[in-house]
């Protein structure tokens, strides 16, 4: 994840734990390469695995989804959905992205607990 956008979502993370904005910030990532997911996932919920962006060392434990997650898919509306986004569910493997995330999920509610 470049570090432009680790800075951008830890400033985000930040201003939701001091009051400024809502408190439910969810991370939405549309990378098609499911490796590139998983370590931008790492990223926003325990740190740049790199140590070398904004999000070095620093665990902002937030929930990450994949776009192709039926959560996701289903909380946009579907032709907006179908246009940015429909054709990926195509050609990549949906279930598995899910299942990725899920454990990522999972684990951060288990490390929270």
């Amino acid at each position: 994840m470049a570090p432009e956008n680790q800075l951008q979502i830890k400033t985000i993370a930040e201003n939701a734990r001091n009051g400024n904005e809502s408190q439910d910030v969810i991370v939405v990532l549309g990378a098609s390469d499911i490796e590139g997911a998983l370590i931008s996932a790492e990223t926003v919920t325990i740190g740049d695995p790199s140590f070398s962006g904004p999000l070095a060392g620093i665990s902002l434990r937030l929930p990450v989804y994949h776009i192709l997650e039926p959560e996701i898919r289903d909380a946009v509306p579907a032709d907006i959905y179908e246009e940015n986004a429909g054709i990926w569910s195509l050609t990549i493997d949906v279930e598995e992205i899910g299942k990725e995330f899920k454990a990522i999920r999972e684990k951060q509610q288990e490390e929270g607990s």
